[in-house]
C-alpha cells in the first residue's frame, strides 16, 4: 500500500476544562503527528483548524491511508504521535502489543452506502442487483476495514425474504479490483471504472460524479470508529488533549456536520 502523502494543517492542544484527571495545556511550541483513516480526511483537516482557535502551540500534520496500513507503520516504528482508526480492532491491535499510552477511545460512527457512476450505466436500483451477472464490483482489500463491514452488510442482505440464493458468493464472484482504502473506491467508482461499491456514507458528501442506492436501514452496519496515543510520542499530552477534543462537544458537533454519527 502506499502511504499517503501528509497534509500539513496547523491545530492545537487544548485540553477541554470540564474534563478530571486531563493534562493541563502548555503554551510551549508541539509538533504533532496525526495517522488518520482516509474516510477522515475532510473532517480532520477542519476539526484541526477549529482546534486551533482555542491554543496556537501545536502544529499537526495529518497522514492517512486505510487503517490497516497506518497500524502495521507504526508497529515498524512510523513517527505517529496519535492513531485515529476507522475501526476498533486496528488500535486494540496496538493496545495489545502495548505500544500505546491508554486504552482505545471510540471517538465517531459511519455507516454504509451503496455508490455507482452518476450515469448508473449498469442501470442498479437495489442492493440486490450488486449479485447480477456482470455486474462489476470495486471493494478494498481483504484487510482494510471497509471490507469487514461490507461483508457484515452482504451477510445481513442476504438474509432478507426476495434476495437470491447464493447472493453472497454471486457480490464476490462481480468484485473486479481491490483498492488501498474508500477513497480509491470512490474515485474508480466516479471514472466509470466500477458499477458499484459499498463505501462510508461520509465519502460521497463531496463526490460529485457518484450517486448512491439505499441500504435498508435494517441491514446497515454501524462502523465505530477509535483513536490511540502511541506510546513512542514525544508529545503524548498533546496527542492525548486532541483525541479527548474529538470525543467532546466540539469535536462531535464538527464530526456530525461532515456526516459522521456521535461516538458510541
Amino acid at each position: 500500500m502506499n502511504r499517503a502523502a501528509p497534509v500539513a494543517v496547523a491545530a492545537v492542544a487544548v485540553v477541554l476544562s470540564s474534563c478530571i484527571g486531563s493534562p493541563a495545556p502548555t503554551s510551549a511550541p508541539v509538533e504533532l503527528t496525526v495517522y488518520a483513516a482516509a474516510s477522515l480526511k475532510d473532517a480532520l483537516e477542519f476539526s484541526a483548524h477549529a482546534y486551533q482557535v482555542d491554543v496556537p502551540s501545536v502544529t499537526v500534520t495529518i497522514s492517512t491511508d486505510s487503517s490497516t496500513a497506518l497500524r502495521t507503520q507504526i508497529e515498524h516504528g512510523a513517527p505517529a504521535d496519535l492513531f485515529l482508526s476507522a475501526d476498533t480492532t486496528n488500535p486494540q491491535t496496538l493496545v495489545q502489543a502495548g505500544l500505546t499510552s491508554g486504552d482505545a477511545v471510540p471517538f465517531a460512527q459511519n455507516v454504509l452506502i451503496v455508490i455507482v457512476p452518476a450515469a448508473n450505466p449498469a442501470g442498479i436500483e437495489t442492493p440486490a442487483d450488486l449479485a447480477r451477472a456482470g455486474v462489476k464490483i470495486v471493494a478494498a482489500g481483504d484487510d482494510v476495514p471497509i471490507s469487514t463491514y461490507a461483508g457484515q452488510l452482504i451477510d445481513n442482505l442476504a438474509a432478507l425474504p426476495g434476495y437470491p440464493s447464493g447472493y453472497a458468493a454471486a457480490y464476490a464472484g462481480n468484485v473486479v479490483s481491490r483498492e488501498d482504502n474508500v477513497r480509491a473506491i470512490v474515485a474508480k467508482i466516479g471514472l466509470g471504472e466500477g458499477d458499484a461499491g459499498i463505501v462510508y456514507a461520509t465519502d460521497t458528501l463531496a463526490a460529485t460524479n457518484v450517486t448512491f442506492v439505499a441500504i435498508p436501514e435494517d441491514t446497515n452496519v454501524y462502523a465505530t470508529y477509535a483513536g490511540v496515543v502511541v506510546n513512542a510520542s514525544r508529545t503524548v499530552v498533546a496527542a492525548q488533549a486532541f483525541l479527548d477534543w474529538l470525543a467532546g462537544p466540539r469535536g462531535q458537533s464538527i464530526l456530525q456536520d461532515f456526516g459522521f454519527h456521535p461516538r458510541p
